[in-house]
C-alpha cells in the first residue's frame, strides 16, 4: 500500500490557499470569510495528516519519498519539489496542524477587536504552509526554502503591531539573530553539494559513509573531518532556529507578538524545525562524535541557564518563554546522545502542553484587559475555573509529573544522558538536566501561584481605571475578571488532554521500539535508547518506578519550595532578593548577554559602518575620486585661464618663446 501524492498535495496547499484569499482578498471576504477559509484549510490538512499518519502507523503503507516538479537542472546537479513522508514526518505533520488549527480557532477570541485581524490570519496560514513545506520536504534545498519561509513570516508575526517600537526591534532582533544561524545552515548545505553533488536526501544519506576519511582545509592548512564541519554548520542553523546558546536572545523578546503566534511559533513549529532537522539529519551527525558532544554541550547550558531566567520573570509570557528555551535545550541534549526517538517525541509532548499554557497565559491577559504582569494578579482561579485547571494540567506535564506526557518524555532524556558515555560532557550534561528537573517546577508552580492562588492583587475599579492620558493603569481593571468566550477555552481543553493522556500509549512504541523506522539511524555504538529498552516494561511500569527515581523526588522538592514561598509565604521573597543580590542581578539581566550584543555587535557594526563612511565613501570616494577630480580639473582651467590673456603681445611672446625652444631642440639633436 502506498500514500496518494495527491493527498499530499493537498496537505502543503491547503493553508496556502487560505492564506491567499484571507490575504489578498481581505476586504472582499471580510472577516468571517477570512477566518472561516483559513480554518478551514488547516482543518483539512489536519485532517488528512492524522489520515496519513494511521495509513503509516497501522494500515502498513510504505514511506513515501519522491519528486513532484523539477525546479532546475545545471550538469549534473538537480533541484526538485518532492516529498519524504515517512512516520517522523507524519508524526511533525500532525503535531504541526494540530496545534495550528487550535492556534487557528482561538485566534478568532483573542484578535476579535484588533483591525488587522484578515491580515493575522493570513500571516498564521502561511506560516503553516511554511512549516508542513520544511518538514515534508525530500531535499535539502527545499527544506531551505521551508526554513526561510518560517523565518519570513515569524518576523512578520513578531512585528504584527507594527506601531510599536518595542515590536519592531524584536521582529528585527529575531530576524538577525536567525540569519546567522542560516549562514551557517548555507554554508552546511553547500558542504553536502560539494561532497555528495546531490541535494536529494536519499541519495546523500545512502552515501553518508563516503564521508569518513575526507578532509577539509579551512584554517592555516589544518586538516577537518568533513563530517565535523557538516554536522556542525547544520547544526548553527538549529541554534538559531531553535534558540540555543548563544543564539536564543531572539525568542523571549519575540513575545512582543500576539500571543497565538506564541503557542505558535514558540511550541509546535518554527522553534521545533532546528530539533527535527537534526533528527532528520542523522546519518550524517552519526559520523561525528565532536558534532555530537557540541550539540550535548550546548543543550545542557541552554536546558539549565535559560530555565534559571525563567524563576526571576514577571511577565507570564516570558516565563513560558524561558520554559521553551530550557525545553528545547533537553530536546537537544537528547540529541547529543543519539537518543534522536527521545528528541523528537518530547518535541510532540511539549507541543501540546507549552502550546496549551501559552494559550492559557493569552486566556488571563484577555481576562486582565492585557495586564502580562503577575504582580497585579492572583486569585484568579475564582473567576476563571477552565483556565485554571487547563493551565495546571499543562503545567504539571511541564514539570514532568509522573503519568503526564512531558514525564514520559524527560524522564527517557534524563535516562538515556545517564547512559550514554560521553566523558565530561556527559556528565555536564546530567548534572544541567537532573537541575533543570527543579528550575522547571520552581518556575511552573511560581506562575500558577502567583496567577491564579492567594490574594487578588488587582483592583476592579470602574471610574479609575485609567490615567488622565487614557492609559490603562497596572492592576487597575474597568470590571472583574471573567472566564474566556468557547472559542478560547475549547482549544485549551483539546490541548490538555493530549497533554496528561497522549505519553501512555506512544512512549512504548516510539522511544523504546522501533517505531521511526529507517527515518532516524543511530549508530550501534551509541545507540543508549536501545540499551534502555530492555529495561522498559510499559508504561504502567515506567510510572510506577519514576516515583522511586531521582527526578521525581528533585522535581517534589521544586513544588514544595514553590509552594512555600509562592503560595504561603510570598513576603519572604523580598529577603532571598536581598540575600541572593549578585545572582538575582545575573538572572535579571539574563546574565548580560544582550548588553555585551549590543556593545559588541550593534555599536560595533555601526562603528564599522562609520568608519567605512568617513574614511571610504567621503574621505576616498568623494574627497580624491569625485570631489579631487572635479578640483584637479578646476586647477587646470585656472592655470590655462591665467595665460589665456586675449591681448595680441602676449600670444606674439609664447609664439617667439617656442619657436626659441624649438630651435633649441633642433640644434640640441643636430650637435649630438
Amino acid at each position: 500500500m502506498s500514500l496518494n501524492p495527491t493527498v499530499l498535495l493537498v496537505i502543503a496547499l491547503a493553508p496556502l490557499f487560505g492564506a491567499l484569499v484571507a490575504g489578498l482578498l481581505r476586504n472582499q471576504v471580510g472577516r468571517i470569510g477570512a477566518h472561516t477559509v483559513t480554518i478551514a484549510g488547516v482543518a483539512l490538512s489536519c485532517a488528512l495528516s492524522f489520515h496519513v499518519l494511521f495509513q503509516l502507523a497501522w494500515d502498513g503503507a510504505e514511506p513515501y519519498n519522491a519528486n513532484l516538479y523539477t525546479w532546475f537542472q545545471v550538469g549534473g546537479i538537480s533541484a526538485h519539489i518532492g516529498f519524504l513522508v515517512d512516520k517522523l514526518t507524519a508524526m511533525m505533520m500532525v503535531v504541526v496542524t494540530f496545534v495550528s488549527l487550535m492556534v487557528h480557532i482561538y485566534t478568532i477570541g483573542y484578535m476579535d477587536e484588533d483591525p488587522g485581524y484578515q491580515r493575522f490570519f493570513a500571516y498564521i496560514a502561511l506560516f503553516t504552509f511554511s512549516m508542513l513545506m520544511l518538514v515534508m520536504s525530500n531535499n535539502f534545498l527545499q527544506l531551505f526554502f521551508g526554513w526561510e519561509a518560517v523565518g519570513l513570516v515569524s518576523y512578520l508575526l513578531i512585528g504584527f503591531w507594527f506601531k510599536r517600537p518595542s515590536a519592531i526591534f524584536a521582529n528585527m532582533k529575531a530576524f538577525l539573530v536567525n540569519r546567522v544561524g542560516d549562514f551557517g545552515f548555507l554554508l552546511g548545505i553547500a558542504g553536502v553539494l560539494y561532497f555528495f553533488h546531490s541535494f536529494d536526501y536519499a541519495t546523500v544519506f545512502a552515501h553518508s559513509d563516503s564521508l569518513v576519511g575526507k578532509t577539509l582545509d579551512l584554517v592555516g592548512g589544518t586538516p577537518w573531518s568533513a563530517a565535523t564541519v557538516i554536522c556542525l554548520c547544520l547544526f548553527v542553523g538549529a541554534m538559531g532556529k531553535s534558540a540555543q546558546v548563544p543564539l536564543h536572545v531572539w525568542l523571549p523578546d519575540s513575545m512582543e507578538g500576539p500571543t497565538p503566534i506564541s503557542a505558535l511559533i514558540h511550541a509546535a513549529t518554527m522553534v521545533t524545525a532546528g530539533i527535527f532537522m537534526v533528527a532528520r539529519m542523522s546519518p550524517l551527525f552519526e559520523l561525528s562524535e565532536t558534532a555530537l558532544s557540541v550539540v550535548l554541550f550546548l543543550g545542557a547550558t541552554t536546558a539549565l541557564f535559560t530555565g534559571l531566567i525563567g524563576i526571576v520573570q514577571n511577565d507570564i509570557k516570558r516565563v513560558v518563554a524561558y520554559s521553551t528555551l530550557s525545553q528545547l535545550g533537553y530536546m537537544t541534549v537528547a540529541l547529543g546522545v543519539s537518543a534522536y526517538a527521545g528528541g523528537v517525541y518530547h518535541l510532540m509532548t511539549h507541543a501540546f502542553f507549552k502550546a496549551l499554557l501559552f494559550l492559557g497565559a493569552g486566556s488571563v491577559i484577555v481576562a486582565m484587559h492585557h495586564e502580562q504582569d503577575m504582580r497585579y494578579m492572583g486569585g484568579l482561579r475564582k473567576y476563571m475555573p477552565i483556565t485554571w485547571i487547563t493551565m495546571w494540567l499543562g503545567s504539571l506535564a511541564l514539570a514532568g509529573a509522573p503519568g503526564f506526557a512531558g514525564f514520559f518524555s524527560k524522564d527517557a532524556i534524563i535516562e538515556a544522558v545517564g547512559e550514554a558515555h560521553r566523558g565530561w560532557v556527559g556528565s555536564y550534561a546530567y548534572f544541567c538536566v537532573m537541575a533543570g528537573v527543579f528550575v522547571t517546577a520552581l518556575y511552573s508552580f511560581r506562575l500558577l501561584y502567583k496567577t491564579f492562588h492567594g490574594a487578588e492583587r488587582f483592583v476592579v475599579d470602574m471610574h479609575h481605571g485609567h490615567d488622565d492620558h487614557g492609559h490603562h493603569e497596572s492592576g487597575h481593571l474597568a470590571h472583574a475578571p471573567q472566564e474566556s468566550p468557547w472559542v478560547i477555552t475549547l482549544p485549551l481543553i483539546l490541548l490538555a488532554i493530549p497533554s496528561v493522556l497522549i505519553g501512555w500509549s506512544t512512549v512504548g512504541p516510539m522511544v523504546f521500539g522501533d517505531w521511526f523506522g529507517g527515518a532516524i539511524h543511530v549508530a550501534e555504538r551509541n545507540d543508549v535508547l536501545k540499551e534502555l529498552s530492555s529495561e522498559f516494561h510499559g508504561p504502567l511500569a515506567m510510572v510506577l518506578h519514576g516515583f522511586a527515581q531521582p527526578p521525581f523526588w528533585i522535581a517534589f522538592a521544586g513544588f514544595v519550595v514553590a509552594t512555600y514561598i509562592w503560595l504561603f509565604n510570598p513576603a519572604i521573597t523580598a529577603k532571598f532578593k536581598a540575600a541572593l543580590k549578585p545572582i538575582y542581578s545575573v538572572l535579571v539581566n539574563k546574565y548580560w548577554i544582550d548588553e555585551i550584543y549590543q556593545a559588541v555587535f550593534a555599536r560595533g557594526s555601526i562603528a564599522l559602518g562609520r568608519a567605512l563612511w568617513k574614511g571610504g565613501d567621503v574621505g576616498v570616494i568623494d574627497n580624491v575620486l569625485i570631489d579631487g577630480t572635479s578640483a584637479g580639473v578646476g586647477r587646470i582651467a585656472a592655470t590655462v585661464r591665467w595665460i589665456q590673456t586675449g591681448y595680441l603681445y602676449t600670444y606674439a611672446f609664447a609664439m617667439i618663446l617656442g619657436l626659441v625652444f624649438l630651435l633649441g631642440g633642433l640644434w640640441w639633436v643636430v650637435g649630438k
